[in-house]
């Protein structure tokens, strides 16, 4: 028979399975400002209705082949591959911290963040419709949870204010925008979910991802060598993953390993 605990974790996988493939429509349609209400999705390619045995999350993009069943135009990757790490975030954060209000908050903040990567690669963006409620919420959160209130809004000006202060240098060097305003938003987000300390760590890990990725870009395509422009907001996100599952013991580990040195 199967424990509590087990089927809380799996309820929570399906649960985040059905999620992601609302996050899959918050990704395709707010950049191109379609009402996430506007009604039932269809084909990108022919416009087909998507009828209901057709979006059942990963499953029906398996038993598809990846492809459209009126046009056969083929189906993006990201529609499963989004479902499928909403669905690894949900089960992964109830089965470490359990149904609580902890684990709802870096539910909610994973989810968003799985938007940001996805939408910024694509489009250079990152919606306010995604970052000013978020930044609301997780004050609301903080203030019912360890973090408290004022740590969140510590956090978020640390968060916000020194990205702010990061462009502006970058303006300043290179005279033109080095960073576009929703990754300073999003960062204020991050600082109100995350606290001041854990924050100050996304900004060094994003950098640090940020520029391996970029040299890894710069060697490898085209795309790089015609300036295209690279999002700052997946390393972000990215940078505050890791910042939540391993931030104390990063920081202990660079505490011990360079203060020990000096």
């Amino acid at each position: 028979m199967i424990d509590r605990v087990a089927f809380e974790v799996i309820t929570a996988g399906l649960f985040g399975l059905a999620i992601g493939s609302f996050l899959n429509v918050v990704i395709y349609r707010l950049p191109r400002h379609i009402p996430l209400a506007f009604g039932r999705s269809g084909c990108p390619h022919c416009g087909a209705l998507i009828q209901w045995w057709q979006n059942l999350p990963v499953f029906s993009y398996l038993v598809l082949g990846g492809r459209c069943h009126t046009c056969k135009g083929s189906i993006s990757l990201r529609y499963p591959l989004v479902e499928l790490l909403t669905a690894v975030t949900f089960a992964s954060w109830v089965a470490g911290v359990g149904v609580t209000l902890q684990a709802a908050g870096l539910i909610y903040l994973c989810c968003i963040l799985i938007c940001v990567v996805f939408i910024d690669w694509e489009f250079q963006i990152i919606p306010d419709w995604i970052t000013l409620p978020s930044l609301a919420l997780g004050w609301l959160w903080a203030a019912f949870t360890p973090l408290g209130l004022w740590q969140s809004i510590l956090g978020t000006l640390v968060g916000g204010g020194g990205l702010f202060l990061v462009a502006l240098l970058g303006d300043w060097i290179f005279r033109k925008e080095s960073m576009g305003g929703g990754d300073i938003k999003l960062s204020a987000v991050l600082g109100a979910f995350l606290g001041w300390k854990l924050v100050v760590l996304v900004f060094f890990l994003s950098a640090l991802v940020g520029a391996l990725a970029s040299g890894v870009w710069l060697l490898v395509s085209r795309d790089m060598r015609k300036k295209r422009m690279i999002p700052f907001g997946p390393f972000l996100s990215i940078a505050a993953v890791a910042a939540v599952l391993w931030g104390p013991e990063l920081i202990g580990w660079y505490l011990n390993t360079f203060w020990a040195l000096s």
